[in-house]
């Protein structure tokens, strides 16, 4: 004689079905709820140790003297002009150059329109490490000292080292533009041109007239030795070619002397670099 299920037996295994089904349920997000615990705890304990590694690594990478260079890929590397927020390496090496760099201070230039002062670009002043050796005279000096006396700056401009000057353009300009700035502050310095100063000029002015200077372009103006110096520029990362050389002492002084003259087209540069060498001379 067959079994024939009654209503109730039936509502039975239809209730222990569900049972079975929610306690099922209930075990996948007791394990869901476990395994994101376990994952909490997990970037808890990893965000709980970073501080102790970068405090490690700051440790490591860290140096007493700011010019010098850092290892590669800390954040000790780059120093930060404070008004634009361009940041600067703290050593490099540049197409042309036998040497590495080293940054002495950084600044700002601010073109005026009309009554509006406008940011145009940032600007870094590096220079071969061993130019200490030739600053001896002004060993501990202040830095407003070091910033009044105009025969330190002619001390650094004659030595026979490498130095460079960074420019981080913060907005777009055209080649021209740019040139013209440029040979409107540097022209007035040159009393009685040469034909070899008219040749410079004419190949600086070449070198930028018809490029457009997008912003974040680097211009690397960058003096070998007092006698010549090189233009290198990129929009995509340190250059890697020489895009001009400048054969003129009178060119190359005078653009040396817009940056560390008696008034330079960027007093904040100026000002960062004294401070760079009171600490080099201290």
């Amino acid at each position: 004689m067959g079994v024939v299920a009654s209503p109730f037996s039936s509502s039975i295994l239809l209730a222990n079905s569900i049972s079975t089904q929610n306690t099922k349920v209930k075990a996948k997000r007791c394990s869901t709820a476990t395994i994101q615990l376990s994952a909490l705890s997990t970037f808890t304990c990893i965000h709980s140790f970073t501080p102790t590694f970068h405090k490690v690594k700051r440790s490591l990478l860290s140096t007493n003297f700011s010019p010098k260079a850092s290892s590669v890929g800390s954040v000790e590397e780059y120093t930060v002009e404070p008004t634009t927020d361009v940041k600067f390496q703290k050593s490099l090496t540049l197409p042309g150059c036998s040497n590495s760099l080293s940054l002495l201070g950084s600044g700002y230039r601010e073109k005026k329109i009309a009554i509006i002062g406008v940011k145009v670009y940032a600007a870094g002043f590096y220079a071969n490490e061993s130019i200490k050796e030739t600053l001896n005279a002004w060993k501990g000096r202040s830095a407003t000292d070091i910033q009044r006396d105009s025969s330190l700056y002619d001390s650094i401009f004659q030595a026979p080292l490498e130095k460079s000057l960074q420019i981080v353009l913060v907005r777009d300009v055209d080649g021209k533009t740019f040139w013209d700035a440029l040979d409107e502050a540097i022209s007035p310095r040159i009393k009685v041109p040469k034909p070899v100063d008219e040749s410079a000029l004419s190949t600086f002015r070449s070198t930028f007239e018809g490029r457009p200077l997008k912003k974040g372009t680097l211009i690397f103006l960058t003096w070998l030795d007092p006698t010549k110096m090189i233009v290198s520029i990129s929009s995509d990362g340190l250059p890697s070619a020489v895009d001009a050389t400048i054969d003129s002492t009178n060119v190359t002084s005078a653009l040396f002397d817009v940056f560390f003259g008696n008034s330079p087209v960027s007093p904040t540069l100026k000002t960062s670099v004294s401070n760079g060498l009171a600490i080099l001379l201290n």
